[in-house]
């Protein structure tokens, strides 16, 4: 099947020919034709599947057949978790919108708004952003969303986690009733189906097939470990395997600095990405990781989503996720484009559980192995790590008793 086939129009075909691509994926093959035909669409699809491409192509489409040469409102709105999913999102707008005449731009937080109010103000038809710039732009007076056509929740599921929930319904006060709504999710959760019910109009369902399976290209390996010899082991597979670019992930963005502080001990070079960082910080370590300066990324989940590396040959796990799709993103980054890949996933005691569930997910045991010198510590609780019973433990001993006396400030 070709991209002709899916009903694109030439210009469309020709872009996505400059860009190297001569067939459709699963997701876009589903997806596209129903986005022409002006419907609704709910569509489970994992980094890595072309989903970008497939509400992009026919959003410009569809942008363009009714496209005018006085001043351009914005008309296309795509909103992203981060800024780098935001910043991916717009340069595969540019790409395919090169034999069209259509404009975007792209906004969010972490830098200076100027040229971002400038970009808007000479008029434009799609406009990619961050929930939280957007609506700082809007209270400002600085754009208009009354013209909105076709709307794109990318990454919904993302979102939602990281609290843009408030952000979204208000952003949906501020666009026509009467648009066509594009929703992008890892997953059908419960809350992404209760958004759907509440924002689209009789939504049509797709899927990548198969969902939630990890790619056949990907090498996995999971090392039992003690927690306190994960960095160790670490350094002994990075530096024996000689490799070269790792994506390190972490649970938190305090272990990511922790951890790029120790390899930088080993003399490792190592960068943290995460939701601290400012976007100067995020984009000039991602660019240091991609041209071979530095050798490893530690990244969280979050800040992880939409991270575009192309050929990315090992992901380390250097903690397990709590949930078992998350698993999938991450492995997700290597073996692309045909590409081998290999995910290593260095599993402690109080792993254990958050392992089998990802096993079940994906439908087969990992195999693993112990290495002479780091081996699990047999004394170790199974009990699965619990930040939020962390905390309240460590409230409870700080919390004052009853009858204290409290001296007055």
């Amino acid at each position: 099947m070709s991209f002709k086939s899916l009903g694109l129009a030439e210009s469309l075909v020709k872009a996505v020919d400059v860009q190297g691509y001569d067939s459709p994926t699963p997701i876009q093959k589903k997806a596209i034709p129903l986005v022409l035909e002006g419907k609704d669409v709910l569509a489970s699809a994992q980094t890595g599947t072309g989903k970008t491409a497939g509400f992009t192509l026919p959003m410009l489409q569809r942008l363009a057949k009714q496209n005018s040469k006085r001043r351009r409102p914005v008309r296309g709105l795509v909103l992203t978790p981060t800024r780098e999913l935001a910043a991916q999102v717009h340069q595969n707008v540019m790409d395919y919108s090169k034999f069209l005449d259509l404009k975007s731009t792209v906004i969010f937080g972490g830098v200076s708004q100027n040229p971002q109010v400038s970009s808007l103000r000479k008029g434009i038809d799609i406009l990619i952003a961050t929930p939280g710039r957007l609506l700082d732009l809007n209270n400002q007076g600085l754009l208009s969303l009354k013209q909105v056509e076709i709307l794109v929740l990318d990454e919904a599921d993302r979102m939602l986690d990281m609290g843009f929930l408030r952000d979204i319904k208000k952003i949906m006060t501020l666009i026509p009733q009467k648009r066509q709504t594009l929703l992008f999710s890892a997953t059908f959760s419960k809350d992404i189906r209760k958004l759907a019910k509440e924002f689209m109009h009789h939504p049509v369902s797709v899927e990548s097939t198969p969902e939630n399976t990890t790619v056949e290209a990907i090498q996995q390996q999971v090392y039992r470990v003690a927690k306190a010899k994960k960095t160790g082991l670490l350094v002994k597979l990075i530096k024996d395997g000689n490799w070269e670019q790792v994506l390190v992930f972490t649970r938190t963005k305090h272990g990511a600095n922790k951890l790029v502080k120790k390899l930088g001990a080993a003399q490792i070079s190592a960068v943290p990405i995460h939701g601290n960082k400012s976007q100067t910080a995020r984009t000039n370590a991602l660019k240091g990781f991609k041209s071979g300066q530095i050798k490893v990324l530690v990244a969280t989940d979050i800040a992880s989503r939409g991270l575009d590396i192309p050929l990315l040959p090992q992901v380390v796990n250097f903690e397990l996720p709590n949930v078992s799709e998350d698993y999938v993103h991450r492995i997700g980054r290597t073996g692309r484009a045909g590409a081998n890949g290999q995910a290593v996933s260095l599993v402690s005691a109080d792993e254990t559980k958050f392992l089998s569930d990802i096993e079940k997910l994906i439908g087969f045991k990992i195999k693993k192995d112990i290495i002479e010198g780091f081996e699990p510590d047999p004394n170790a609780s199974t009990e699965p790590f619990n930040p939020q019973k962390q905390r309240q433990s460590r409230n409870r001993f700080n919390k004052p008793k009853p009858n204290a006396r409290r001296s007055k400030t």
